[in-house]
């Protein structure tokens, strides 16, 4: 049963989603933004350009508070739960507060500096970070998912079965003591347990939290066991199957979209999208840094999309992107709803126009474009986003807008043409990693393994 459009006068929500925010706690205006290490925009003044602006950098730079900040206090006030679009509709109960019905956060707090992070310094961006969330969002619930950067190495995430010292519970359990206001106890408990819980955003609507680095291709303690090391599928298939049984949709939030995930894993998790298709509303991912999707398809033909992920683009600048943040507008709580997502917009801080006032100016974050405006889409479900692939795939200029909004209004130099294109509309048709078959309907002109070789160039996390 394909989801349909909400009937007239029923209820929408607005979902703040916000993902990987790396905060520079070293980050220094007229610093040298550019330099040899990973990670720029730190240490002492910088003569002459080049120099790191107020806001941020174009650059290898991650962002200072006063930015996250920024970006959170022009949030509007408003409640955020419609009536076919217009006008505020307190009486249903996903309403919510400063304009949105629920926030989901998928992950990745801390800066870029890997080579120089301790524990302590991962616990002061989480809480720092968290306490910043709650000033300015108030009473609205937030669910958060764990990123690959809050773990120190980076990408370290042992099995749950690894105790004492080298296991993941300072972090797990930093963040249950964070976030207990967001939180039941029973999300909770698998949180410190795993780092990943299921909670109810509103009648009807469950949220699955994954801990996507159970998955990594950059964890290198899933060479024990690349399956299902912490057991989480077979959680979320429990999870799913409770749902399906009560009558709820669920919307699966994570860091790490799945097709950048190692084979085994990504291609389990592609069959649990498969029988759950009419449980699971939307799934929702970041990581990328870039303003992309992911489709999924039935298993037996690979030609009815039946999901789609959601790759929603940073708020930092990392590498050479404007801030940014996505809002989601999905089907409210009304008997029968498919909780789909209906539109999506994204807004960013343009960097040009903000560095070139003086430092500390109120800056306006301005909306880059909605989907279904700038897109021509009839709805936002999976079908209509197979489509746009295809559109891409022959007009031009639809193409190049998409490659717009994929860097949030910054692209590179270079166009993107020939082998870039390919590589990009299959990715975009990948819901699960290393799968040729996928590409075939766009007849791609590369080898798959040239594709694959592209894709590894893109990723910056």
């Amino acid at each position: 049963r394909p989801p349909v459009p909400p009937p007239p006068g029923a209820p929408t929500a607005r979902i703040l989603f916000l993902t990987d925010l790396h905060w520079d706690r070293q980050y220094a205006p007229g610093s040298a933004a550019a330099c040899p290490d990973p990670l720029c925009c730190r240490g002492s003044p910088h003569d002459g350009p080049g120099a790191a602006g107020f806001w941020g950098t174009y650059g290898k730079c991650d962002l200072p508070l006063h930015t996250i900040d920024a970006l959170l206090a022009q949030l509007p006030n408003s409640t955020g739960h419609t009536s076919d679009g217009t006008g505020d509709d307190t009486s249903d109960p996903s309403n919510g507060t400063r304009g949105f019905a629920a926030a989901y956060w998928t992950g990745d707090i801390p800066a870029h500096d890997v080579w120089q992070q301790s524990r302590e310094d991962q616990l002061r961006a989480l809480r720092t970070v968290t306490a910043l969330l709650r000033t300015h969002l108030g009473e609205l619930r937030v669910f958060p998912a764990v990123g690959n950067h809050e773990a120190t190495p980076v990408n370290a995430f042992p099995p749950p079965y690894v105790r004492g010292n080298q296991s993941a519970a300072w972090l797990y359990n930093a963040m249950a003591e964070a976030w207990q206001d967001w939180l039941p106890p029973d999300a909770l408990h698998t949180l410190r347990a795993g780092g990943f819980y299921t909670a109810q955003v509103w009648p009807g609507l469950r949220l699955v939290s994954l801990n996507m680095n159970f998955c990594s291709q950059a964890n290198f303690w899933l060479l024990i066991n690349a399956t299902d090391p912490a057991g989480q599928l077979q959680w979320l298939m429990g999870v799913l199957a409770d749902a399906e049984r009560d009558g709820e949709k669920v919307h699966i939030i994570g860091h790490i979209p799945p097709a950048h995930c190692l084979h085994s894993w990504s291609w389990n998790y592609y069959r649990i999208v498969s029988r759950f298709e009419g449980t699971i509303a939307a799934q929702f991912f970041g990581h990328t840094h870039l303003d992309e999707f992911e489709l999924f398809y039935d298993e037996e033909t690979l030609s009815r999309p039946v999901s789609i992920a959601f790759v929603a683009p940073s708020v930092t600048t990392y590498i050479n992107l404007n801030p940014g943040y996505r809002v989601y507008k999905v089907a409210g709580s009304y008997p029968g709803s498919s909780h789909a997502v209906l539109d999506h917009e994204t807004f960013i801080l343009n960097l040009t126009e903000a560095n070139a006032a003086p430092p500390g100016t109120p800056q306006r974050w301005k909306r880059l474009y909605s989907a279904r405006e700038a897109y021509g889409l009839p709805t936002a479900f999976p079908a209509d986003w197979d489509q746009l692939v295809r559109r891409l795939q022959d007009d031009e200029r639809l193409f190049q807008q998409f490659w717009f909004h994929l860097h949030k209004g910054h692209p590179p130099r270079e166009p993107c043409v020939g082998p870039c294109k390919a590589a990009l509309l299959c990715a975009l048709r990948s819901g699960r990693a290393a799968d040729p078959t996928l590409c075939q309907p766009l007849r791609p002109a590369l080898p798959f393994p040239r594709i694959q070789e592209l894709w590894r160039q893109w990723q910056l996390c």
